[in-house]
């Protein structure tokens, strides 16, 4: 089931290659069909997925390379609601894209389906080298989605988002070196390398290597200076994938790897890893004020809104560990919902300059409606999905910290403003251009696209333990490793 899952895209994206590429409508319509259906199945297993049972289930072992290098892949409750995610934006990704592409578009839907081929297979691996496999091969659909259908500067956005997760990686693989010498039979199984014992000092230098990978996918300040360039350049479907999912990869990896494999290590630089998560929110929240292109004020609304995220796993307080996670589920949805609000405004206007925008809401008055609850659902509004792990976040953090808590709220104010602030440049006011005033509104499939994201805002906002207790169990288990309570008793008694 899991390898169905994250390789029938990889198997469009082979057959895709035979066809000729005249033949547009099999390539939109096929993407959609098979991205679907990968969401369909993977909605088959969040229903029989065991919440109580921590550990991963549905587990495929089988030998690869030999040498502890086995092909080895499952989910629990984190990496399940990971890949519920992006199976369900990509489909989404795909149908945003059948009015915005108008060049190569075989090749454009071969490079979506092997991104999602990549994005899951980082979160159903169990094994560190396959982890890092899919971790690497991602880029690739990604750099091209960037390089080719990309905006007037999409080369140097490109190259410095490569240069930049290729610098992490490489120290990365060589931890991945150090510890496969390391490990007993060279075993690079997560549940193994959690109970390595490695000196402290070591921890120091590994954790380093790995946070700083995953540092610069979330990403943390200092190292989010590719992120505006990406997004700004990237194709819609490339923003929303980008912002959805991939950004969330960085968190999974300091969940999965960084924290428990290595403790000692994150506890000395656990002081310098919060302090950077709230500069994060704070930094992120005062340079989206200050944009006027929308698509980069969003993109700079992700580094604050993913400061939050961090600064729950850091903390080390359950509620704001449950309230993190569920946080990067609710800024997939909320932050690439606005991407493609932004897109379709493009579509439209042909710019994403707020000062020449005004007014839009009297032509275009169900886009205003979408892009007002989404707006409401980023900066949190009770009832809505962005509230809740929020909320979970800041109490966990005030338990711990009044000060850390009081200067992260801080960005979460400022969020409500620049966020507001855009909508009323871009909705209200005078209509700037009167040639705006003949503008289309959103059509069937465009709506199509945003209904489901918003049933999740309510879904999500008004019911949250459906989704928090699918992945608790696994959280209170992956906060137990990383504090190193009782590992070895928990994972005998079923973790292999």
């Amino acid at each position: 089931m899991i390898s169905a899952i994250v390789f029938i895209p990889l198997f469009a994206a082979i057959l895709f290659i035979f066809i000729n590429r005249e033949k547009v409508e099999v390539f939109k319509i096929g993407s959609l069909v098979i991205s679907s259906a990968v969401f369909l199945l993977s909605v088959f297993l969040f229903i029989k997925f065991e919440a109580a049972n921590p550990l991963p289930q549905f587990v495929e072992l089988k030998n690869w390379i030999g040498f502890g290098l086995n092909y080895r892949v499952g989910v629990d409750g984190i990496s399940l609601m990971m890949v519920l995610l992006t199976t369900f934006l990509t489909p989404l990704a795909v149908a945003s894209s059948w009015n915005y592409i108008k060049e190569r578009e075989k090749e454009y839907y071969i490079m979506l389906l092997l991104l999602e081929t990549g994005m899951l297979g980082v979160f159903v691996a169990q094994n560190l080298f396959l982890f890092y496999i899919f971790w690497e091969a991602m880029l690739i659909p990604m750099y091209f989605l960037i390089g080719i259908w990309g905006g007037e500067n999409r080369i140097y956005a490109t190259v410095k988002f490569v240069l930049y997760t290729m610098l992490g990686s490489l120290l990365m693989l060589v931890g991945i070196f150090y510890l496969w010498k390391l490990s007993p039979g060279h075993s690079l199984y997560f549940y193994d390398l959690y109970s390595l014992e490695i000196a402290p000092y070591v921890q120091i230098f590994l954790f380093a290597a790995f946070g700083l990978a995953f540092a610069i996918k979330v990403p943390l300040f200092p190292f989010h200076t590719w992120l505006p360039d990406a997004h700004t350049e990237a194709p819609t479907a490339g923003s929303v994938l980008l912002a959805g999912v991939l950004l969330k990869m960085g968190g999974y990896g300091f969940i999965r790897l960084a924290m428990p494999v290595f403790p000692e290590g994150f506890r000395v630089f656990l002081p310098y890893l919060i302090v950077l998560a709230v500069i994060s929110i704070i930094y992120g929240a005062a340079m989206a004020f200050v944009q006027k292109d929308a698509k980069r004020l969003v993109a700079y609304s992700s580094v604050s809104h993913l400061g939050v995220v961090m600064l729950g796993i850091f903390i080390l307080s359950f509620k704001a560990y449950i309230g993190g996670i569920y946080q990067m589920l609710n800024h997939g949805l909320s932050t690439g919902a606005l991407f493609l609000l932004v897109g379709m405004l493009y579509e439209r206007t042909h710019t994403r300059e707020m000062d020449k925008l005004g007014g839009l809401a009297r032509p275009l008055p169900v886009l205003a409606a979408f892009l007002l609850v989404t707006v409401l659902s980023s900066i949190g509004l009770p009832g809505l999905n962005g509230f809740v792990g929020e909320f979970l976040v800041f109490i966990g953090s005030f338990e711990v910290s009044k000060t850390v808590a009081a200067f992260a709220a801080l960005g979460i104010i400022l969020s409500a403003v620049y966020l507001l602030w855009m909508y009323q440049k871009v909705m209200q006011g005078k209509v700037k251009n009167q040639e705006y005033m003949k503008l289309p509104d959103m059509n069937l499939r465009e709506i199509l696209i945003m209904v489901p994201i918003v049933v999740l805002y309510l879904w999500m906002g008004l019911y949250p333990k459906f989704f928090i207790s699918k992945f608790e169990r696994s959280a209170k288990f992956m906060m137990q490793i990383t504090n190193k309570v009782e590992v070895a008793r928990v994972i005998e008694g079923g973790g292999r």
